[in-house]
């Protein structure tokens, strides 16, 4: 039997699954969790570990049909203005909250497109957000970029406020899919903005790029890949298409008719998984790519990569507070997203509080199955004796899906005598073995396709 109809089989090509950057998924977020355990979780920090931090912006010029984010768009500056001011007092407010000493591991800006702030603007915003923290010897400052939405001088202010390592969208080069997603972007202006993030002093450069596209074709992946290769980034996430349009509604502009199924989405992958392979790039999880020297790279042969919001990433900070409308922050004790519409966010934190609207607070055995699951999709292995050293007896309640992950996969997985590990590392299969040790799994939500 083939290799394709094995997978088949399995289910990956009629199967839907989270994309498990966090456990429990936000599905299983709820009004139950506020402001008061937002607060709690906050004045409870240790001063010992750095946290990251993550801001949000919301706001694009354009609306890409493609992309599922939290987003809005903009012709006019105002309320891109009007948003930095509620920023900064949900800034103030976490000042009061947070611990004296704490210190800021990681900055991540992301969107939407950060890029829509006006350079002054990116000073102001930086500024106040360092100003609440003490910096970490390995600090790093990370933010997305759209390469038709940024100039020299925002370049500049970003990189005099700290950016080491920017990530760039691409998404396809091809026209004639950029006209199907609502996204013109030419290879000309990426290669400008690049150069421009380089001279800045900026040398760590990520870039983004979907399969699954509608009119995606091997030629032209292949073509969009021998561009991108040539902008030599350091990283590159191969990111799978999730057309969920009962969820983002401008992805109901999209031809679903031009999309293609999951075998030749499985096709297009492999084929480019296959390609920058060639060109140099270590394999990174499910979708990511990185150059042998680059962190990323380091950390998964090390056993230290870690798996987060923004996907596949070094930052071992146990603490994510996020900033903006729509963002989750990461706790001990659970997760705290802020209310997703802008006008009720900026309510909330005009009124003196912060803008906590639903969450989840974590068990014990929330934890442990949250990292037998980053284990798969980081490692592709479980190992039970790390588990065991971490939560002790409880982990011995994972033995059933573990038999059972070895049944139903067969050749697949291979026994050890600590767990298992998935053959060859097969990425097609991670987020569906991964989801056996999902309680919730069987709730209600739907998921992008596993192809």
């Amino acid at each position: 039997m083939s290799n394709d109809r094995i997978l088949e089989e399995l289910g990956v090509y009629s199967s839907h699954a989270p994309r498990y950057t966090s456990y429990p998924t936000a599905v299983q977020f709820h009004n139950g969790i506020g402001t008061d355990f937002a607060k709690s979780c906050l004045q409870g920090l240790s001063i010992d570990k750095p946290i990251s931090v993550y801001a949000h912006i919301p706001f694009c010029e354009r609306l890409c049909w493609y992309c599922a984010c939290r987003t809005q768009g903009t012709k006019s500056h105002k309320p891109v203005a009007g948003y930095l001011k509620g920023l900064l007092q949900e800034i103030e407010h976490l000042r009061k909250m947070l611990p004296e000493g704490t210190k800021m591991g990681r900055l991540h800006w992301g969107g939407g497109t950060p890029t829509i702030l006006l350079p002054e603007e990116v000073t102001i915003l930086a500024d106040a957000i360092k100003s609440v923290f003490e910096i970490d010897d390995q600090f790093e400052f990370s933010v997305e970029i759209d390469p038709t939405l940024v100039d020299k001088d925002k370049i500049s202010a970003l990189s005099s406020a700290g950016m080491n390592r920017a990530s760039i969208g691409i998404q396809d080069f091809d026209t004639k899919v950029q006209h199907a997603i609502g996204r013109l972007q030419s290879l000309e202006q990426t290669a400008d903005c690049i150069g421009d993030v380089r001279a800045a002093g900026v040398q760590s450069l990520n870039t983004d790029i979907l399969y699954g596209l509608p009119h995606q074709t091997p030629e032209s992946v292949e073509q969009t890949l021998t561009q991108v290769i040539s902008l030599d980034p350091d990283r590159i996430a191969l990111y799978g298409y999730a057309h969920v349009p009962w969820m983002a509604k401008r992805q109901q502009m999209i031809d679903e008719a031009a999309l293609p199924d999951g075998p030749e989405r499985r096709t297009l992958f492999d084929l480019m998984a296959e390609r920058l392979e060639a060109s140099g790039y270590d394999p990174i999880g499910i979708d990511h790519f990185a150059k042998p020297g680059d962190t990323l790279s380091k950390a998964a042969a090390s056993g230290r990569l870690r798996r987060n919001f923004q996907g596949y990433t070094t930052d071992s900070c146990d603490t994510l507070i996020g900033l903006g409308a729509s963002a989750i922050s990461k706790f001990a004790g659970g997760y705290a997203q802020n209310a997703p519409r802008s006008s009720h966010y900026l309510r909330m934190v005009s009124e003196g509080g912060l803008a906590t609207q639903r969450g989840v607070a974590l068990t014990e055995t929330d934890k442990m199955r949250a990292r037998a699951i980053e284990m798969v999709m980081c490692d592709f292995k479980v190992d039970k004796t790390e588990l065991e050293e971490c939560f002790g007896p409880l982990a011995q309640t994972l033995d059933k899906n573990i038999d059972d992950i070895i049944l139903e996969y067969g050749k697949f997985v291979q026994p050890t005598d600590t767990g298992f590990t998935v053959q060859d590392k097969q990425r097609a299969l991670a987020r569906l073995i991964a989801q056996k040790f999902d309680a919730y799994s069987g709730e209600a939500g739907r998921y992008s396709a596993v192809s």
